[in-house]
């Protein structure tokens, strides 16, 4: 927690996203963690629950709030909400966003055989992208996107832990190598396309090899224009990780992608990871390295 004042500043984490992405999953995760639950608060009433929190004198000091169209009725005044929130001098927030896409969530309701808050009478593909056009202003202001599209509920839970289980100033860096090939990932902050690069995959002694391995990260890192890029990467990262520490961030997720998400990326990825885990807590996922076997 961070201090404002002699008063402990408010986490309050805001829940919403697409029905049928994985909130249910989230709020019972974030009551593992010790959060105070809310589910399905009016937005109109956001603002009021925030200054009785205030008034806890820190009993709740971790409170999760729930927001979908169950109340549809009062959602379109969500982004007006949001906004006053940042008036209520000592209060701190994140908006989570879950999403997934329209395959997934209708597969999702045929499951549950259950009905789309806004399907009425029709199929569950137009409730839902009638709700994508909706939650689209809001989707924008959120701090966290999460694509739960190719997540089990149990992986879901591990992410959430993962992200809001430990809280106080410090900056975890979550490096994540993937494949354009296979989809660029919604739910990292900053993204760099390292296609550009010389590939391993066009050295047959290299191909069935990994950027974990040895001769595979000597490759890539020999060549000029990959040092340039790396000077100028981690020259970057240096000077922005302490601004968006200061501004209270404690997740970031970064992404480099190459064609496959086999070599390059890979490298690179654990490359940086040498270099920053020395003063930031970094955790690196390889997201398509297993495909390309």
């Amino acid at each position: 927690m961070t201090e404002v004042g002699n008063d402990k500043a408010i986490n309050l984490l805001i829940i919403t996203g697409m029905s049928g992405a994985g909130k249910t999953v989230a709020v019972q995760s974030l009551e593992d963690l010790g959060y105070f639950c809310v589910d399905n608060l009016p937005p109109v009433l956001i603002p009021k629950f925030a200054e009785l929190v205030k008034q806890s004198a820190g009993s709740m000091e971790k409170v999760a709030l729930v927001i979908d169209l169950r109340g549809r009725e009062f959602f379109e005044s969500l982004s007006a909400v949001i906004d006053s929130l940042r008036e209520i001098e000592g209060l701190s927030f994140h908006i989570l966003y879950l999403d997934a896409n329209d395959q997934t969530l209708v597969s999702r309701y045929k499951e549950t055989r259950r009905r789309h808050p806004l399907s009425t009478g029709g199929s569950p593909l137009q409730g839902i992208q009638a709700e994508r056009r909706l939650l689209q202003e809001i989707k924008g202001s959120a701090h966290q996107i999460i694509d739960t599209s190719q997540m089990k509920p149990a992986q879901l839970k591990e992410k959430i832990i993962s992200q809001y289980g430990q809280q106080g100033s410090s900056l975890t860096i979550n490096l994540m190598s993937f494949g354009f090939k296979y989809g660029s990932p919604i739910d990292v902050d900053l993204m760099f396309d390292v296609r550009f690069l010389p590939n391993p995959h066009y050295v047959e002694e290299l191909r069935p090899k990994t950027g974990c391995e040895q001769e595979v990260a000597a490759y890539v890192m020999e060549h000029k224009d990959t040092q340039e890029f790396m000077e100028r990467l981690i020259d970057f990262l240096q000077f922005t990780l302490p601004h968006y520490q200061r501004e209270g961030k404690s997740q970031l997720v970064i992404g480099i992608g190459c064609t496959g998400g086999k070599h390059r990326s890979v490298a690179i990825v654990e490359r940086l990871g040498e270099v920053f885990g020395k003063d930031f807590t970094v955790r690196i996922s390889h997201r398509d390295m297993e495909k390309n076997r």
